[in-house]
């Protein structure tokens, strides 16, 4: 992609007939990227803990006429497994197939919080969340191959993966917590999964794509809701007018991941500006531990442990 060629959300393809996930749809990043995709038309699930909230924000798409598709909200708190259960169940009750996956919500640096699993919250919510909805949603995934229908999974990660590392021997932090350690963490298990989901889907032949994404830096409530005292003040109050991008510009990316068609498998899509902070989406670099295959079958079988879930993929 040329400088001259800089993609918007003007150019996006027409989605009619198509389905897309998004998880986290109610603000920011997935407010934005559902806006963009039902203005094309599609048909968007907007997967979301507060169903009144995402009532809402659906009722107010429509209204405003940046809804030309079909508008579904649908519960799903990723942080407790069950509710990711429940709410696979109802997709396969509603949906013959689903052409898009957008693993879009997450949380940032909040106090040291378990899940009801037990898990660290934003490993929970960002990565095994996550992990475990996109295993029960493959096979509905790859029903939608047909057709030339192109189905994906988008999974977005983070600037922050190149500074996260798994943490095996503490992964709950309960023997020392820092919260923008185990946000990168959570943003490198993103990045690790994405991968490690595109070998095995290459190994399988699946008509699925795996495709990373990030949004550089972006003016989302992450900055200001889940973080607390000088780091809330740095990221919210300073950084975000200085230098972040509207959610609009920060949304492109997985945008371009989940529609354009010259997008193969395995990429990684994020901002083409100094330091990958803002701009049109290009193609960028995964950093060499998130691409390691020993790395990404050690983080799939613990996720398939702690999550309970096998995928119809298998690593050779």
């Amino acid at each position: 992609m040329t400088k001259k060629q800089r993609w918007t959300a003007e150019l996006i393809p027409d989605q009619t007939g198509r389905t897309f996930v998004v998880t986290g749809a109610t603000s920011g990043l997935g407010l934005a990227t559902t806006r963009a995709l039902a203005r094309r038309g599609a048909r968007v699930v907007l997967a979301v803990r507060d169903e009144e909230k995402g009532r809402a924000v659906a009722e107010g798409l429509a209204a405003s006429g940046a809804a030309a598709g079909a508008l579904d909200v649908r519960r799903l708190d990723l942080a407790d497994l069950a509710s990711v259960r429940d709410f696979a169940g109802r997709m396969r009750e509603e949906h013959s197939h689903l052409d898009v996956l957008i693993n879009n919500a997450g949380v940032m640096a909040p106090p040291r919080t378990l899940s009801p699993q037990g898990h660290e919250l934003q490993f929970a919510v960002n990565h095994l969340g996550h992990f475990a909805l996109t295993g029960l949603l493959l096979d509905l995934l790859a029903a939608g191959g047909g057709n030339g229908r192109d189905p994906r999974v988008v999974t977005v990660s983070s600037i922050n993966h190149r500074q996260g590392s798994l943490r095996h021997d503490d992964l709950s932090g309960e023997r020392g917590y820092t919260p923008m350690a185990f946000y990168n963490q959570s943003k490198f298990a993103n990045a690790v999964f994405g991968y490690e989901l595109h070998r095995r889907l290459a190994e399988a032949r699946s008509p699925v794509r795996s495709v990373l994404a990030h949004p550089g830096y972006t003016a989302t409530s992450l900055q200001t809701r889940d973080t607390r005292g000088l780091l809330r003040f740095l990221l919210g109050s300073v950084g975000n007018p200085l230098i972040a991008q509207a959610p609009e510009r920060g949304a492109l990316p997985q945008l371009y991941a989940a529609t354009e068609s010259g997008v193969a498998s395995g990429e990684f899509i994020g901002p083409d500006g100094l330091g990958e902070l803002r701009g049109a989406p290009t193609r960028v670099r995964l950093s060499g531990a998130a691409a390691d295959p020993a790395a990404g079958r050690r983080l799939w079988e613990l996720s398939e442990r702690l999550a309970e879930v096998r995928f119809p993929v298998t690593a050779s």
